[in-house]
């Protein structure tokens, strides 16, 4: 797998830049954010890349940060988000921003990201509202965020609690405990 290119950027497109790394040049799909960030044709580039390899093509995709990286990965988790939109959605600005209008509920964010509609963008706002929690309980020692997910649904504190009692404690996923707990609510 590539995960890091440092070399001499040999072409600029509206889509992809051809990095020239040690006699070979890799073709680097990057957001539109991350193109009007670069330096010249024929300086230095260092990246970031995510290798999407499928039965049919061998992708790669290129950020500036590993943060960018890392959210990018987590975005490609949610079900109808491809490699394209997920790249545009993780260079949309600084993570902590991107966060805190995800967790606001704030659909405009994907505002001129083709193919992310509003009923897509609600999707992948409820998807990435738990992920993000977790991550955040993962460093902060916070509440479950099974139990955050299912107060954001309407049910109370209490019945939360109530209904992820009744969960086994082998499930470890946030969206399986979901998915349990709203069976033993009835939903």
């Amino acid at each position: 797998m590539i995960g890091y290119l440092d070399g001499t950027i040999l072409l600029k497109k509206d889509k992809f830049v051809i990095l020239e790394t040690n006699g070979v040049g890799y073709e680097v799909f990057l957001s539109r954010a991350t193109l009007s960030k670069l330096p010249e044709t024929g300086q230095n580039l260092k990246l970031f890349c995510f290798h999407n390899i499928k039965e049919e093509a061998s992708d790669l995709y290129g950020f500036l940060t590993y943060e960018e990286q890392e959210f990018f990965e987590i975005l490609m988790d949610i079900h109808g988000v491809g490699p394209k939109a997920a790249l545009e959605i993780s260079a949309l600005g600084p993570l902590a921003k991107i966060k805190d209008k995800i967790l606001a509920q704030d659909e405009s964010i994907f505002g001129g990201i083709p193919g992310i509609g509003a009923k897509k963008a609600s999707t992948i706002i409820l998807e990435l509202t738990g992920k993000i929690r977790l991550l955040d309980g993962q460093k902060k020692g916070a509440a479950d965020p099974a139990q955050d997910a299912l107060t954001q649904l309407g049910f109370s504190v209490e019945q939360a609690k109530n209904a992820l009692k009744n969960v086994p404690a082998n499930v470890k996923t946030i969206e399986e405990r979901v998915r349990l707990a709203l069976k033993s609510l009835g939903k």
